[in-house]
């Protein structure tokens, strides 16, 4: 498959395939637009967006660490840009925060939502257990690894039994390219989310994708997240792990297709 082609506005670089309703792609901390080229490639009867998180790639970031507002004030103005009134947000692991932190301060910009191995509220409550994710997860730079390195480890991990070795080469590939500014950065941001109480009051029409074997955002607690928003459905992938719209392109791609045509019928 060739990589798309590279576009920018309002300082984000993205990548586009498609024509039909919009749908933009929001990835991960350790992801980028090419996360999301499965769904660009087959997802032909939408017009498929696929950003560059400030920071990461060329995408500009005027203020680092960022703020999950500072996020969705960025990803407002880019949906502006592109000239959309509405789209239908799909984000994975933090991209699917930012979906529901977007649900908050501009509501009137989505017509759906669809959050990938996500979690309402980043993990535990108290300060310690923060403090004590971000020591693990910074450990192998505080001790002089690269960025390379550190993605060679944790690529595997992040993957269930069903991911190819060239699904996990390239989520290596892909994470080895967030530079360590950017990481030590969009980590401190993911310790401050916490959208929990407020998953009640978001009333647009949703869509919880988990897979079975994922251990940063359990299935279970994406199920409970479901039922708890006001119009959400919930499905489960067997055998996937956090990189689920990459390693089961196939049934993500599916169950977006089927959950979308029921909001345009």
């Amino acid at each position: 498959m060739m990589p798309f082609e590279k576009k920018n506005i309002a300082g984000i670089e993205y990548t586009e395939h498609g024509d039909g309703e919009p749908i933009i792609f929001l990835h991960g901390i350790g992801g980028g637009a090419a996360s999301f080229d499965q769904q660009l490639q087959h997802l032909k009867a939408y017009r498929c967006i696929a950003w560059n998180m400030p920071g990461y790639e060329s995408s500009v970031a005027d203020r680092w660490p960022p703020t999950f507002k500072f996020l969705s004030d960025t990803l407002g103005t880019f949906i502006e840009a592109l000239g959309f009134n509405k789209v239908h947000l799909a984000g994975q692991s933090l991209g699917g925060m930012l979906c529901l932190e977007h649900a908050m301060h501009r509501r009137e910009q989505i017509a759906s939502l669809i959050i990938m191995a996500s979690t309402p509220a980043f993990g535990g409550a108290d300060e310690s257990f923060k403090q004590a994710f971000l020591k693990a997860r910074l450990a192998p730079l505080d001790a002089g690894d690269t960025m390379a390195q550190l993605a060679s480890v944790s690529a595997p991990r992040l993957v269930g039994p069903i991911a190819t070795t060239e699904c996990v080469s390239e989520v290596e590939r892909i994470l080895s390219r967030v530079s360590e500014k950017t990481w030590r950065g969009i980590l401190e941001c993911l310790v401050t989310f916490n959208r929990r109480e407020n998953l009640v009051d978001i009333d647009v029409p949703c869509c919880l994708i988990a897979g079975s074997h994922d251990q940063n955002a359990p299935a279970k607690t994406m199920q409970k997240a479901s039922e708890t928003l006001p119009t959400a459905e919930y499905h489960l992938i067997e055998g996937a792990g956090h990189m689920l719209n990459q390693e089961a392109h196939l049934q993500t791609n599916a169950i977006i297709e089927q959950f979308l045509q029921k909001q345009t019928a």
